[in-house]
């Protein structure tokens, strides 16, 4: 592979991940976008307890923790470790002979 296919390989790697990115977050957005007007009693008059208030802000708590952990590894060049290991596993697997390659 010569430096303009690894450059053009890293860049669909990184249109990957920001895509990836991009839509957690659109799914996050519309799931609790529902979620809030659901708990503002958009769609009914039902009065909830303290219990019903912790499920629906629970979700985007736990959910929005998650996508912050994916945005660092997306938009954080540092921690991408675990892509950057994977990298080089690949290429030393590549360097092996073919026929000793296991999966």
């Amino acid at each position: 592979m010569n430096q303009e296919e690894f450059k053009i390989e890293q860049a669909r790697k990184r249109i990957k991940d920001l895509k990836g990115f991009y839509t957690h977050l659109s799914v996050y957005i519309l799931v609790n976008v529902f979620i809030l007007a659901a708990s503002t009693h958009v769609f009914t008059k039902i009065s909830l307890n303290e219990y019903a208030v912790w499920g629906y802000l629970s979700t985007p708590l736990f959910w929005g923790i998650g996508l912050t952990i994916h945005a660092i590894f997306v938009f954080v060049p540092s921690f991408g470790f675990i892509k950057q290991w994977e990298e080089r596993k690949m290429k030393e697997l590549m360097g092996k002979d073919s026929n000793n390659f296991k999966y």
